[in-house]
């Protein structure tokens, strides 16, 4: 079973990192399986519905002490292969989920990879067929997250990542 929804924090205080996932899916009443990671700094979670959780932990961003140690909450929809082909594949399934009216983007977010940022992303959006593209204010976020061998890829809302 995949992870659907990786966590980021500071490498270097792992274990406050987890106290803090494990209070905010408390607050929120929802529970998640942390799963093996071999990428530091990152949290793998397994959870009934990421999406929901994000949403709800979203509500609670500004409550003073409750988020100081992760960085980035962000729900993924598929593993692939990390590689160009694979990615893209998956890439042209989801921007089926754009509009031609709505405005988007691509994150990426790449660890233990060798290809530049620049040229993955020309690769990766070259199967997208959408029109409107807006760095700063997209309404859906085609996210990438590569992790050595395996993408996590997800079409998202700007509610569906928690950015603190």
């Amino acid at each position: 079973m995949d992870a659907n929804l990786l966590v980021t924090h500071d490498a270097s205080h792992a274990g406050s990192a987890k106290d803090e996932v494990e209070k905010a899916l408390k607050a929120v009443k929802q529970k998640a399986k942390f799963l093996k990671s071999d990428t530091e700094g990152v949290f793998k979670l397994r959870a009934a519905n990421a999406r929901k959780i994000v949403k709800s932990l979203s509500k609670l961003k500004s409550k003073k002490g409750m988020f100081e140690h992760t960085a980035y909450w962000v729900p993924i929809d598929k593993w692939v292969a990390a590689n160009v082909k694979s990615m893209q594949k998956e890439i042209k399934k989801l921007q089926k989920g754009i509009k031609k009216t709505e405005k988007w983007k691509m994150d990426l977010h790449k660890r233990h990879f060798d290809m530049g940022s620049t040229e993955i992303i020309m690769k990766l959006t070259e199967v997208v067929d959408k029109p409107k593209v807006d760095l700063n204010s997209p309404q859906k976020i085609l996210e990438v997250q590569i992790m050595g061998k395996k993408a996590g890829l997800a079409l998202l809302g700007k509610d569906d990542i928690l950015k603190l």
